[in-house]
């Protein structure tokens, strides 16, 4: 089984694009033919804030912002491996400083560094600092 780390942009463009991203799409159905992703426990938080943002700015309606809650509870709870082991203020701090990322995308690379995962994500400066330190792309 292939672990990968999966950034909260891969995931939101399944729910909130009309038309995902071509990358997103390919992450997903390599989830389903198995792979298994890895998330930091704040990912659960970045996915809830952006569906509280795409409904206040009416880019999904309620019951669409329903649906993709009900998604996202079950991809956590039966598909996600959650990890919990958050680096500290400092810690986060240092990642964020020596990468150029901010302290929410440090975790990802915190985490694919710490555990030698590869990473998925939308994220164009995530990714090339990523690829920079030699992580490698899922």
């Amino acid at each position: 089984m292939t672990r990968f780390v999966l950034d909260a942009s891969v995931a939101l463009a399944w729910v909130v694009d009309q038309n995902p991203n071509p990358y997103a799409e390919s992450v997903r159905q390599r989830i389903r033919a198995g792979a298994k992703p890895v998330v930091p426990a704040l990912w659960q938080l970045e996915v809830a804030n952006t569906l509280v943002l795409v409904r206040r700015r009416k880019i999904l309606n309620e019951d669409e912002v329903e649906e993709g809650l009900d998604y996202f509870q079950a991809f956590a709870s039966t598909i996600a491996e959650i990890d919990g082991n958050f680096p500290t203020i400092r810690e986060a701090f240092q990642v964020s400083k020596e990468a150029g990322l901010t302290a929410y995308d440090a975790v990802y690379f915190d985490l694919a560094r710490r555990e030698s995962l590869p990473l998925a994500t939308l994220d164009k400066t995530l990714r090339e600092s990523a690829v920079k330190a030699g992580l490698s792309a899922f």
